[in-house]
């Protein structure tokens, strides 16, 4: 094994999966929810982007459903 490699001839390729790896979407998100996340990502040393990211994808995983049914409370009726 060589001790140093020239690379400078090689040519570059770009990942033909790249594109398959992340999406960017747009979306509208509450202040409170970035700012739930961020203050999150500061403790965890993770960018808030990817930690939302890894929220969403464990409720994929574990094939979370919401419940969006409004509750009655009291002096609603």
């Amino acid at each position: 094994m060589k001790s140093e490699y020239n690379l400078a001839k090689m040519k570059s390729k770009r990942n033909p999966y790249a594109s398959k790896l992340k999406k960017s979407v747009t979306m509208r998100l509450s202040e409170d929810v970035i700012q739930y996340f961020k203050d999150m990502s500061e403790e965890a040393g993770v960018p808030y982007q990817s930690l939302i990211n890894l929220y969403l994808r464990d409720c994929v995983a574990n094939h979370r459903k919401i419940d969006i049914s409004w509750q009655v409370g009291e002096g609603d009726e």
